[in-house]
């Protein structure tokens, strides 16, 4: 393949099609040393698109692709994005869409070899508007340009950039995956005899809804509240729970609402837990959504410091509301809280348990040719923005967190998560690129000093994937379903059983639940598709053997071949 796309093959041209879906206008040129310049006409690739026909124009490049990458192709060229020019505009002019274009416009010049930044921008927002619609060659042909020159030696050394990272990444998850089974071969746990944390607890539970308005800083958080049923005494006896129930609090990522993990929620529920599932209206999806209709403005950076004080706020009223709430009253124990959240909701959380902003890191890591391929940077580049002050964001009460697909690298750094001092569960998917498991999980775990922390990787899950489906209602990002990933089932149980596990062994002190944590139950619950693997050690020195070696190599030492482990029927 590397050796397809050195020699102008399509590779690259499909390359940058996929990463945004306007490269030209009558023709497309390119450079390449020292075969010079070449040019592929926009009415070539429109009759292949329509007729599947290649022309002679065409055939050069077409010769060099496969038939799977010409098929790919073509579906790609007659795909119609069903996006609106409003929303194209309001996201192509906020800092985040600004970078982006900025950072393409440095790949795809205009015909005077300028940065084509203004001009990418304007063809997007035109072809939207269109009655055709947002197509690549409706987009093309909307460039305000005759010809679109692409950056092709800029353009390889990013593919070759990322060849070299996805490698890496594959290396850190295959090590990963392969000490896990090692470490799984040692235990003689018999999971077959345990009760399974998939499945639902014996508690029933009662749903509330509060509004709580938060003067001080003009926001209205919508909060549901799952507290477990205590008409049946003897259920209480039998579950070793009994009111007041411990508290977990759960924050949503960016675009999100409380919907989103309503099965995770419930879960927690039905094992005794009382859960509180707010919503934060600076980047909750109503905020998107009246942001992409031109009502609203985009998050702006200080959606950093008001996600965690929502959650101080939200603690501060129900310990108000349990002493004056009779459906309430003596239900809540705010001396044993625990805090779960996804994506800047994992960034939130990790806060909240005692990291700091990190503005050196972020300084360092937000200058403006930094061409990272960590596309969560953008988002948290936004923090520099913020007066470079101490942020008192910790809140004592929480004792233990998950974090799920966080973002932290550089808005926290090893500076901010190292003061964690508290039990911490990091939850990765191998396919993440928005959050990517090395840079945002996978090495911050490393930095980890409590000794109570577990690294939990799923195989081929995606950002999403810890996600509940959007509805009608609440989709307010539209993400395509190849970024979505497969079927998240197996995902959603993994976490019910894992989180059930983690809060019942570190907030609740039940050592009993400790074997759940374990690489061998994280394979003994595995599914095809969404390999589970569970460390609890990973130091620095084992991350950078990994991540610099040239062959995929074991976190330790080899060991001998780990017995299998029977998976659940």
């Amino acid at each position: 393949m590397k050796k397809f796309l050195r020699y102008l093959g399509l590779g690259l041209l499909s390359t940058f099609f996929t990463a945004t879906p306007g490269l030209g206008a009558e023709r497309i040129s390119f450079d390449y040393p020292p075969f010079g310049e070449f040019y592929l006409s926009v009415d070539s690739l429109e009759t292949f698109a329509k007729e599947g026909k290649i022309d002679q124009d065409f055939s050069f490049y077409a010769s060099r692709a496969t038939p799977q990458q010409l098929a790919q192709l073509r579906d790609l060229l007659q795909q119609r994005f069903n996006v609106t020019p409003t929303l194209v505009s309001q996201v192509t002019y906020s800092p985040i869409g600004e970078q982006l274009m900025q950072q393409l416009g440095k790949l795809l010049l205009t015909q005077s070899r300028k940065n084509g930044f203004y001009a990418i921008r304007a063809s997007l927002i035109l072809s939207a508007a269109d009655q055709k619609g947002l197509t690549v060659v409706n987009l093309l042909r909307k460039f305000p340009s005759n010809t679109i020159r692409v950056n092709f030696t800029q353009g390889l050394k990013i593919v070759d950039d990322l060849s070299q990272l996805l490698k890496k990444k594959d290396e850190v998850v295959a090590s990963i995956e392969k000490e896990a089974i090692a470490q799984a071969a040692n235990s003689t746990t018999d999971f077959f005899q345990l009760p399974d944390l998939r499945s639902p607890g014996k508690f029933r539970w009662d749903k509330k809804t509060f509004e709580l308005n938060d003067v001080s800083r003009s926001r209205r958080l919508p909060v549901d509240i799952y507290v477990p049923a205590t008409q049946n005494s003897q259920l209480t006896t039998q579950n070793s729970l009994s009111p007041p129930f411990p508290l977990i609090v759960i924050s949503h990522g960016v675009g999100s609402d409380r919907s989103s993990f309503v099965y995770l929620a419930q879960h927690l529920a039905s094992y005794g837990f009382a859960v509180a599932v707010l919503e934060h209206p600076g980047s909750n999806a109503k905020r998107f959504q009246q942001y992409f209709a031109g009502l609203a403005v985009p998050p702006d950076a200080a959606e950093f410091i008001n996600r965690p004080l929502d959650i101080k706020y939200l603690l501060n009223e129900l310990e108000r509301l349990e002493k004056s709430d009779p459906t309430l009253q003596g239900k809540l124990n705010f001396q044993q809280v625990g805090a779960i959240g996804q994506s800047l909701g994992g960034y939130t959380v990790l806060t909240l348990a005692g990291a700091k902003i990190n503005f050196n890191q972020l300084r360092q890591d937000c200058n403006p040719n930094n061409s990272s391929f960590n596309l969560s940077l953008l988002l948290q580049c936004q923090a520099s923005e913020l007066s470079p002050k101490n942020y008192e964001l910790k809140d004592d009460r929480i004792k233990a967190i998950i974090a799920i697909n966080p973002i932290d690298s550089s808005i926290l750094g090893e500076g901010g998560v190292s003061q964690i001092k508290m039990p911490v569960m990091l939850v990765a998917g191998s396919q993440d690129i928005f959050a990517p498991p090395v840079s945002e999980q996978i090495r911050p775990f490393t930095w980890l000093s409590d000794p109570n922390k577990y690294l939990v990787l799923i195989e081929n899950a995606t950002h999403f994937s810890a996600i509940a489906a959007p509805t009608s209602q609440n989709g307010a990002l539209p993400v395509p379903s190849a970024l979505v990933g497969p079927n998240s089932a197996a995902v959603y149980s993994y976490l019910n059983a894992l989180s059930v596990a983690f809060l019942e062994t570190h907030l609740l002190n039940r050592p009993e639940y400790r074997s759940y944590l374990q690489p061998s139950y994280a394979i003994f619950i595995s599914k095809e598709r969404f390999n589970l693997s569970l460390l609890q050690s990973l130091s620095a020195d084992q991350f950078n053997l990994i991540w610099n070696a040239s062959t995929v190599q074991s976190v330790k030492p080899s060991k001998p071949q780990p017995i299998p482990i029977p998976t659940h029927p």
